[in-house]
């Protein structure tokens, strides 16, 4: 087992794998930027090093001086949580060549699951079903109009490097192709330094259905059940639950199934999430691998008991996983908020200084959060504050504990998205389960009227 692991993040991420570590019996440091040297993250850990001002490309993303303060802490890995570099290659390989472990996958599944399209063209070679589009990266606007032709419309642009709905446009009819897969190549190259994209046919109001994988050096995979993440906006994910409601017994097994062929195929190691479309009638399609731990991870450990950080350094050390797919058991239902330093209908960023915050208790419910009363949310990061995370027997409970729970949440001084999550959960259509990626641009319309 690892000695000392060096957390290249912030806020309630790196808390989250702090408090891994130290169950584990493992030394921690903390990496944070200028503004955050006060951070919950940075006075939890044994050790603490600046790696550069606010701006995270001159600090969380700056791999060198990542890799200096790994190297004078004496660490001998890091987990890189999500976002920042947790899918940068480059970084992963580094670590690599100086023998510090990367805690996920290696650095050949970052850059084979990263290029979206050759993700795609893997998946299709191993007949795993995936949604019709363009065989590989687009060479110009008239390949694109080719492709949608052969297609049909509406069809989507995605960024072959892309992730968190960059790089992506929707295009319903010819005329506003050649603007769009401009528009798409212009976002992709600014945001992920590739300006590949591809096309996909865009299904109308589908549920996003995830598949949390774990996979370990020695081959064996699991899965652990699948989330529904359609609760969402731009592409954003706001609210996640396991299991499904439209998932049945069957369809679970089944794309379950799908997910660790998937993984097999790639070679994959450590904790992954397969994304899948699904239509009305019950069709899954293959989108992308997140090769890193998930946002939402906490509700599959809520519903399984396993710790999903724990596994990740236990594989990342080189231990087999001392569970087989048959010993996995979903019981219950959990729900995950997203609590955002965003005003709840406009989206639109909200930092300033948090003048009071009280979380919500009691049983069931679990609260993933680095702030506290008086801390500054600074807007050089993402606008995630918190995750509120509930558990109940059945669906009914976890719902009526997180309405209990988004009653009790406190947050002053700033705007946040608390309001909206207790507008979702009163809603009748949702608490039918009746979701898609489109509900919430509905919900808001509706709202709005």
């Amino acid at each position: 087992m690892f000695k000392k692991v060096l957390i290249a993040n912030r806020g309630e991420i790196a808390l989250r794998v702090i408090r891994a570590c130290k169950e584990l019996g493992i030394k921690t440091v903390a990496i944070h930027s200028d503004v955050d040297a006060q951070s919950l993250h940075v006075r939890t850990a044994d050790e603490h090093v600046c790696v550069g001002p606010a701006e995270s490309a001159l600090s969380y993303r700056n791999i060198p001086n990542v890799m200096s303060a790994a190297e004078i802490t004496g660490a001998d890995a890091i987990h890189p949580g999500y976002g920042f570099l947790a899918e940068n290659a480059h970084f992963a390989e580094v670590c690599e060549s100086v023998g510090i472990k990367f805690i996920g996958p290696t650095s050949e599944n970052i850059a084979a699951m990263g290029d979206k399209s050759k993700a795609r063209e893997l998946m299709i070679r191993r007949g795993i079903p995936v949604l019709p589009g363009s065989q590989g990266e687009l060479r110009s606007e008239s390949d694109a109009l080719e492709a949608a032709r052969k297609i049909g419309f509406p069809v989507i642009i995605k960024a072959s490097a892309g992730g968190g709905g960059r790089g992506m446009r929707v295009v319903n009819k010819e005329d506003e192709l050649f603007r769009a897969f401009q528009a798409a190549q212009a976002e992709a190259k600014s945001t992920f330094g590739h300006e590949g994209v591809y096309l996909e046919r865009y299904f109308i109001e589908p549920r996003h259905i995830e598949v949390q994988v774990l996979a370990d050096e020695r081959g064996r995979v699991v899965f652990l059940g699948e989330r529904d993440c359609s609760i969402q906006r731009r592409y954003q994910k706001l609210v996640e639950e396991t299991p499904s409601p439209a998932v049945d017994e069957r369809l679970r097994r089944e794309i379950g199934r799908v997910a660790v062929e998937a993984v097999k195929a790639a070679h994959y190691r450590n904790a992954g999430t397969v994304e899948f479309l699904l239509d009305k009638d019950q069709n899954f399609y293959f989108m992308e691998v997140n090769a890193r731990i998930q946002v939402e991870h906490p509700v599959t450990e809520m519903v399984t008991g396993i710790d999903l950080i724990k596994e990740q350094i236990r594989i990342a050390a080189g231990l087999p996983l001392a569970f087989r797919q048959q010993d996995i058991r979903i019981t219950g239902h959990s729900f995950e908020c997203r609590v955002n330093a965003e005003c709840p209908d406009k989206f639109t960023p909200c930092p300033g200084l948090i003048t009071r915050y009280h979380q919500p208790g009691g049983f069931g419910v679990r609260v993933d959060s680095a702030m506290e009363s008086n801390n500054l949310v600074v807007p050089h990061y993402d606008s995630l504050i918190a995750k509120l995370i509930t558990h109940g027997q059945n669906r009914e409970e976890a719902m009526a504990r997180m309405r209990r729970a988004l009653d009790e949440f406190v947050i002053e001084g700033i705007k946040t998205t608390i309001p909206l999550h207790r507008r979702i959960f009163n809603d009748a259509e949702f608490q039918k389960g009746r979701v898609s990626t489109g509900f919430l641009e509905r919900f808001l319309a509706n709202h709005a009227a």
